[in-house]
């Protein structure tokens, strides 16, 4: 495993959107080539995915509490 895949493991959901946003900044400039905005899309669309990934974990392991009062996976 590569270093690089290693961090976006470990990273949290508010770092990745911290990412995206940087990543939605370059793609707005100008002086970004065809090529390049292609790339960083492409890097802004996998991080994306990522996120969507952990909230649906996120989500999956939130708790409902039962008639008894008592906690339970939904």
């Amino acid at each position: 495993m590569t270093p690089d895949l290693k961090q976006k493991e470990t990273q949290t959901i508010e770092e990745a959107f911290e990412e995206l946003d940087g990543i939605v900044e370059q793609l707005e400039r100008a002086d970004v080539s065809l090529e390049e905005s292609f790339l960083i899309y492409q890097t802004g669309m996998k991080l994306l995915k990522e996120c969507s990934e952990k909230i649906d974990t996120v989500e999956k392991r939130m708790l409902m509490m039962n008639e008894d009062g008592g906690l339970s996976e939904f």
